[in-house]
C-alpha cells in the first residue's frame, strides 16, 4: 500500500493528474495485490499483477463516458457486481477480472475522472502496478524452501504455547478451571494449525522427492499427537494429588520442551528420564497408598510422549533444514485442501449439495447462475435505496452486498458477518474519532501513519476474526474522512456508512435465502456425511495396510482427512448466539463433541495400525469380520444422512474386537503385539463414539454378533430370500457370470516373515522399529459365515497407468441397486458386504470413460473374500 500510494503520487505529479485521482488509481493496485494476489511462482506473481490495470483502466473510460446518465451507470454497476461473481467460477484470475472492473467502476464514478485522463489514469496504474510487482519480489520473493522453514518455527511457537499452558496446568496455586481452558485453547489453536501446514505440504504422489514429502507430513502428524497426548495427559493431572518432586519433574519436563531450541529436540529426552524416574519412586515413597498413586501413569505418559515429540519434532525440523535448495524440489506447495490458505470450512459440502441437485435439465446452469443472480438482484434492490440515502456514496450499499456473499454459503454465516460487520463499524468509529480528535487535521504524516497502522492491524487480524479487519478498516477511514469532513458532521457520515452497509448485507442474505435456496440442514448434513466417508476410507486403508503391506497407504493421511472434514462439521454446526445450557439446540453441540472424540481416536489408530503385520488365518478371519462389520454401519449412518430416513442399525465391533484381542493374548509379547492391541483398542473407541454419534442421528445401536452366528430372524430370513432370488437369477447370467469367474483371481499368496498370534514366530530381528515390512498371509478362505457378507478386493489397470489407476468402483445388484461403493487409490481398491449373486462392477475414472464388468459372487459360504482384476 505504502509503494503503490507513493508511485500514485509522484506519476500524478509527472503527469499533470490531480494528486488524489493519482493516489487512487495507483493504491487500488496495492489494495488488489495484497488481498486478491497470492500466486506462490514469481511468474503467476507477475502475470497477476500486471494484468490488474487493463481492466481496471478501461472502465474508468467507461465510467466517465456514462457519467451523465445515472440509471446507465447505477445498472451497469449492478452487472458488474453480477459478473464478478459468475467470473469467479473459472479462477483466480477471471476473479481478479471481475473485481477490477467492479473497483474500477466504482472509482470512476466517485472520483470523476475525466474521459481524457483515461489514458494517463492508466499509466499511472502500469507505474504503480510495476512497482508493487518488484516490492513483492524484493520483500517477499516465493521462497518454498523458506516457506517451509517459517511454518516450521510456527509449529513449534504453537508447540511452545501448549507447553506453557501445562506449566501453569501443574502449578498448585493457578486457578486449575482457568487453566484447562487455556489447555483447550492452546490444543484447538496447535490443531488448526497443523491441518494448515499439512494442507500446503505436497503430497507425495504429486512431490519432486515422494519419501521426503511423506515424511514431512508424518513426523508432522506424531508431533501433534504426542503434544495432544500431553495436553490431554496433564487435564488428567489436575484433578489428581501429585506428590510434589513429581509435580517439579513435571514442570522442569515441560519448561524444557517449551523452551529448547529449535536445533536441539533431542534434548528433551533427559526431562522425560527425570520425570520417569521420580514416577518410579512415588510408590516407595511417603503417602504411597494415598491417592497419590493415581498420578504415576499419567505422570508416565507424559514421560513417554515427550520422548516420542522429541523423536518426530527433531527429524521434522531435520528435513526442513535438509530440503533443496532449488525451488521446484522443496515438498512444500499449497493444495487444494485449503481455502484462503485456512482449513475448508462450509464450501465443499455447498459445493456437492448444489451439484446433487443440478445434475438435469435446465437447472445444469444454476450451479453456474445462482451467485450472479444473489448479487445482482440484492444490487438492483440496493442502489435505488441507497442513492435516495446519499447520492454520493451509494455504492456502501453495494460495498455490503459484495462483502456478504464472497466467502459465505449459509444463512448463519451471512448473519454472523452482518454482526461482525456493524459492531467492527462502531468500534472503528470510536477509536478513529478518538485519534483524530487527537492528532488533528494538520499533521498528514501522523494521520497516514494511522492509515497504514489501521489496515496493517485489520489485515493482520481478518484470519482470526472479521470483525477485527473491519474496525482497522474504519480506523484508517475515518482519518480519510477527516480531511473533507467536519468534526460535526462525522457521526452522521459513519452512521449512514452503517447502515448502508447494513441494507446491503441484509438485502443480500435475503436473496440468497430465496433465490436457488439451499437448506443449511441439508448443507449440514452432507458436511456430516463427508465426515463418515473420510472414517470409512480410514478403516478401508486400514484393511489394505493389514493385508498388503506393499500398498501405498497412508493412514495418518486419511486420519488428517478426518480433521478437515471435522473442521467442515464445525463451521456449519456452531450456532449463530451460544445460548445456556438446558436451552433446545444443544443437540449439535453434543453431536459435534462426538465426531471430536471420534476424530482423537482416528488420529492414535493411524499412529498405533502403521505397521506391517501376519495375522494367523483364524484372526485375519475375524479381523475382516470386524472390518465388514463397521463399514456396514457406517454405510447405514450414510443412508440415514443422506436420506433422512434411519432404516437400518449401527452394529458395535466390541465383542468382535474382543474376540480377536483374545485371540492375539496367547501371541508372545514384544513391540509389534503390542501396537496391534493398542490399534484394537483404539479402533473400538472409534465405534463407540460414533456409535453415540449414530443413536442420536436416529439409528438403533446394537452389538454385533459374534463371528458365525446370525444374531436374529429377520437377518436369517433375508439371507434366505437373496439366496433364493440368486438362485433363480443365476442361469439367466450363467454364461456372463462363468466369464466374470474365470477373470476373477485371489490375491497372491505369500509366506510372511513374522507372525501375530498363535504359531512360529518369525526370524530373530524381525521385530524392528517402525515403518515395518513384511510380506503379506493368504487370504481367509470363502467360510460358511453369511451374515458379513464377501469383500471383493483387486487391482484397477490400463496401458497409460501402469502403476495403477485412480477413481472410484460401483457395485450393484442385478435389480439394479447400489450395493456397495469405494475408491480407488493407487489401482487397488475393496469392497465389502456383497451378498451371492451376480453383481455388475462399474468403475469412474477421471483419465477413463466409465467401464462396466459382470462380478459373480458365489453362493457357497457367504463371507470371506475373492479377488476381481480389471484392466482398463
Amino acid at each position: 500500500m505504502v509503494t503503490s500510494l507513493a508511485v500514485g503520487y509522484g506519476m500524478a505529479r509527472a503527469l499533470g493528474v490531480p494528486a488524489m485521482i493519482g493516489m487512487m488509481v495507483g493504491g487500488m493496485m496495492g489494495l488488489m495485490s495484497a488481498f486478491a494476489v497470492a500466486e506462490n511462482t514469481w511468474q503467476r506473481l507477475a502475470r497477476a499483477i500486471l494484468w490488474m490495470p487493463f481492466p481496471y483502466a478501461a472502465v474508468l473510460w467507461l465510467a466517465a463516458e456514462l457519467h451523465d446518465d445515472r440509471r446507465l451507470e447505477i445498472g451497469l454497476m449492478v452487472g458488474a457486481l453480477a459478473l464478478t461473481f459468475f467470473l469467479a467460477r473459472f479462477g483466480q484470475l477471471y476473479l481478479l477480472t471481475g473485481m477490477m472492473l467492479f473497483n474500477g467502476l466504482m472509482v470512476g464514478m466517485m472520483a470523476n475522472i475525466p474521459a481524457g485522463m483515461s489514458g494517463k489514469a492508466l499509466l499511472v496504474a502500469l507505474a504503480s502496478a510495476a512497482a508493487v510487482l518488484a516490492t513483492r519480489l524484493l520483500l517477499c520473493y516465493p521462497m518454498p524452501r523458506e516457506d517451509l522453514l517459517r511454518t516450521q518455527r510456527a509449529f513449534v511457537v504453537e508447540a511452545r504455547r501448549v507447553a506453557d499452558a501445562a506449566v501453569e496446568a501443574l502449578d498448585p496455586d493457578a486457578d486449575q478451571e482457568r487453566a484447562v481452558r487455556r489447555m483447550t485453547r492452546a490444543l484447538r489453536r496447535l490443531n488448526v494449525t497443523t491441518v494448515t501446514i499439512d494442507g500446503r505440504l505436497a503430497q507425495p504422489e504429486v512431490a519432486a522427492d515422494p519419501d521426503m514429502a511423506e515424511l514431512l507430513h508424518r513426523h508432522l502428524f506424531d508431533a501433534e499427537l504426542a503434544l495432544r497426548g500431553i495436553g490431554r495427559a496433564v487435564q488428567d493431572l489436575t484433578g489428581l494429588a501429585v506428590p510434589p518432586r513429581l509435580r517439579e519433574a513435571l514442570v522442569v519436563g515441560l519448561v524444557v520442551a517449551r523452551d529448547t531450541p529449535l536445533g536441539s529436540a533431542q534434548g528433551l529426552r533427559p526431562a522425560a528420564e527425570i520425570i520417569r524416574r521420580q514416577a518410579d519412586a512415588v510408590p516407595n515413597g511417603p503417602g504411597a497408598g494415598s491417592g497419590r498413586a493415581a498420578a504415576v501413569e499419567p505422570a508416565y505418559r507424559v514421560a513417554q510422549l515427550l520422548d516420542s515429540l522429541a523423536g518426530s519434532l527433531s527429524h521434522w525440523l531435520a528435513l526442513g533444514w535438509s530440503s533443496p535448495q532449488s525451488p521446484a524440489k522443496v515438498p512444500f506447495q499449497p493444495t487444494v485442501a485449503l481455502e484462503r490458505d485456512r482449513p475448508a470450512g462450509s464450501a465443499a459440502a455447498t459445493r456437492r449439495v448444489l451439484a446433487a441437485g443440478t445434475e438435469t435439465s435446465w437447472r445444469r446452469v444454476v450451479p453456474f447462475v445462482r451467485a450472479p443472480l444473489h448479487a445482482g438482484v440484492a444490487a438492483a434492490i440496493v442502489c435505488p435505496i441507497t442513492d435516495a440515502i446519499d447520492p454520493q456514496r451509494f455504492y456502501w450499499g453495494l460495498v455490503g452486498v459484495m462483502i456478504t456473499l464472497f466467502g459465505t454459503n449459509t444463512t448463519h454465516e451471512r448473519l454472523r458477518k452482518f454482526g461482525h460487520r456493524m459492531t467492527g463499524t462502531v468500534i472503528g468509529a470510536v477509536i478513529g474519532i478518538a485519534l483524530l480528535h487527537l492528532v488533528g487535521h494538520g499533521h498528514v504524516y501522523v494521520m497516514l501513519t494511522i492509515i497504514v497502522a489501521g489496515i496493517t492491524l485489520g489485515a493482520w487480524g481478518m484470519q482470526r476474526a472479521y470483525a477485527l479487519w473491519v474496525v482497522g478498516l474504519v480506523v484508517a477511514l475515518v482519518q480519510l474522512y477527516g480531511l473533507t469532513t467536519p468534526d460535526a458532521g462525522m457521526d452522521h457520515l459513519l452512521g449512514e456508512r452503517l447502515l448502508d452497509n447494513g441494507l446491503g448485507i441484509l438485502i443480500a442474505t435475503l436473496c440468497a435465502a430465496l433465490i436457488f435456496p439451499l437448506s443449511g440442514r441439508r448443507i449440514t448434513r452432507e458436511a456430516e456425511r463427508g465426515y463418515v466417508s473420510a472414517v470409512d476410507d480410514l478403516v478401508s486403508q486400514l484393511a489394505l495396510r493389514w493385508e498388503d503391506p506393499e500398498a501405498p497407504v497412508r493412514l495418518r493421511g486419511a486420519a488428517r482427512a478426518l480433521d478437515s472434514a471435522l473442521f467442515q462439521v464445525v463451521s456449519l454446526v456452531r450456532p449463530l448466539v451460544r445460548m445456556p445450557l438446558g436451552v433446545r439446540g444443544r443437540d449439535a453441540d453434543n453431536r459435534t463433541a462426538l465426531l471430536t472424540t471420534a476424530t482423537g481416536h482416528a488420529r492414535a489408530l493411524a499412529a498405533a495400525a502403521d505397521i506391517d503385520i501376519d495375522l494367523a488365518p483364524r484372526q485375519a478371519e475375524r479381523f475382516t469380520r470386524v472390518i465388514t462389520v463397521l463399514t456396514g454401519s457406517l454405510r447405514a449412518l450414510d443412508h440415514a444422512l443422506a436420506t433422512g430416513e434411519p432404516e437400518e442399525s449401527w452394529q458395535r465391533i466390541s465383542p468382535l474386537v474382543r474376540e480377536l484381542k483374545a485371540e492375539l493374548d496367547t501371541a508372545p509379547s514384544g513391540p509389534r503385539a503390542e501396537r496391534v492391541r493398542t490399534a484394537l483398542r483404539e479402533l473400538a473407541a472409534l465405534d463407540d463414539a460414533l456409535a453415540g454419534y449414530a443413536e442420536r442421528c436416529g439409528l438403533t445401536v446394537r452389538s454385533a454378533s459374534p463371528l458365525g452366528i446370525v444374531s436374529s430372524p429377520m437377518e436369517r430370513r433375508t439371507q434366505a430370500l437373496v439366496a433364493e432370488w440368486g438362485t433363480h437369477r443365476a442361469p439367466r447370467d450363467a454364461a456372463a457370470s462363468a466369464r466374470s469367474a474365470a477373470r476373477s483371481t485371489t490375491e497372491r499368496s505369500t509366506t510372511g516373515t513374522a507372525t501375530v498370534g498363535p504359531g512360529t514366530p518369525g526370524p530373530p530381528g524381525t521385530e524392528t522399529a517402525s515403518p515395518e515390512r513384511a510380506l503379506p498371509t493368504p487370504p481367509p478362505p470363502l467360510s460358511a459365515t453369511p451374515s458379513g457378507g464377501v469383500t471383493v478386493a483387486g487391482s484397477i489397470r490400463c496401458d497409460r497407468h501402469p502403476a495403477g489407476c485412480a477413481g472410484w468402483v460401483t457395485v450393484i445388484n442385478g435389480r439394479g441397486k447400489r450395493v456397495a461403493a469405494g475408491s480407488v487409490q493407487s489401482g487397488r481398491y475393496r469392497v465389502d458386504g456383497l451378498r451371492p449373486g451376480p453383481h455388475t462392477l462399474i468403475v469412474s475414472a477421471s483419465a477413463h470413460a466409465p467401464h462396466a464388468e459382470l462380478l459373480s459372487v458365489p453362493s457357497a459360504g457367504g463371507t470371506g473374500r475373492i479377488g476381481h482384476d480389471m484392466w482398463l
